[in-house]
């Protein structure tokens, strides 16, 4: 089968995305396809058309990758693709859509305000922070609504830092969000296709860092952070977990592939959702192979599994908040 394989672009992301792609690559040329590897730019749409692929991998990070902008070319051009298509790139890209999906539907996840710099520029909205502050409490997250990759990602713990934070944020978006800090485990569920094609929860990986410490830098650098898979908790926490974020996925109507991060709140049992990524990265230090590899499935089943998921996009049903 001949593959496109979508990497690079010119997000922020592109080294991550560059990374993800080639071992993509990699795994498909072991699988016997025909691999052609597009670094995505502005002949992206020339060069998919010229190429006439059976299919799409899409390994691309960030904007025009995880925003839903190179799915939507995808189906003008009616080549087949893996991962979740427009709607559900652009539901979990933009991270304040996500949460009021979320919170709308029931599942558990960090109080929140979500701002656009139309309201710090025209409606004043530095005389409302101190009132934000009182009710999300310090220290709390202030983060770029769409971004990945922890990029842009401040932790607040004195009310003088939060203007600046929220400059920072806005540096890499034009939204942004105060969200309540939730002091606790990192734990991480991905998601994946089975060979039904059903959505399977692997098991949950727990990030072994210093608090606030999980960022671009750690994420991509081995030995920066340890990775424990399976995490070590008690066996309904784990199920929950699991449980949870197959909910999300449904909610959100992924497809293929996913990755779901969570809290577990210290000297609790609480677990709250704090993003879904819809084009996780598969790096060798990236989350969901780790989480594969715990289950016992290799990076090539991976690749396979969501090669395969490109051709049953008719089987996932359209996501729905009725009876939640």
């Amino acid at each position: 089968m001949r593959v496109a394989v979508l990497k690079g672009g010119r997000s922020l992301e592109r080294a991550v995305s560059l990374s993800s792609g080639e071992r993509v690559e990699d795994a498909l040329v072991r699988l016997g396809h025909e691999v052609v590897g597009i670094d995505v730019g502005p002949s992206a749409a020339k060069d998919l058309a010229e190429l006439a692929p059976e299919v799409a991998f899409i390994a691309l990070h960030g904007r025009e990758g995880e925003d839903g902008m190179i799915q939507e070319l995808l189906n003008c051009l009616g080549i087949p693709y893996t991962g979740s298509d427009p709607s559900a790139c652009l539901r979990c890209f933009d991270k304040a859509l996500a949460k009021h999906l979320l919170r709308a539907a029931g599942v558990p996840t960090p109080p929140f305000f979500a701002f656009s710099e139309g309201a710090v520029e025209r409606l004043g909205l530095a005389a409302a922070l101190r009132r934000a502050e009182e009710q999300l409490g310090l220290p709390l997250v202030v983060k770029p609504a769409a971004q990945g990759s922890a990029l842009g990602v401040k932790f607040v713990r004195d009310p003088d830092q939060l203007p600046q934070a929220i400059v920072g944020a806005l540096s890499y978006d034009r939204k942004f969000l105060l969200e309540r800090y939730v002091e606790g485990r990192e734990l991480a569920v991905s998601v994946i296709a089975d060979q039904a094609g059903q959505p399977q929860a692997l098991p949950v990986v727990e990030v072994l860092a210093a608090a606030g410490s999980y960022n671009f830098e750690s994420r991509y650098n081995p030995g920066l952070v340890d990775l424990s898979a399976p995490a070590q908790l008690p066996a309904a926490v784990a199920a929950r977990a699991q449980a949870l974020a197959l909910r999300c996925f449904e909610l959100l109507g992924c497809h293929g592939f996913a990755r779901v991060d969570m809290i577990l709140e210290r000297g609790e049992e609480a677990l709250w959702v704090l993003e879904v990524n819809a084009v996780p990265g598969l790096t060798p230090t990236s989350l969901l192979p780790v989480a594969a590899k715990a289950a016992g499935i290799g990076f090539d089943q991976v690749v396979e599994r969501i090669l395969a998921s490109a051709f049953s996009r008719g089987a996932t049903a359209a996501p729905s908040l009725a009876g939640r």
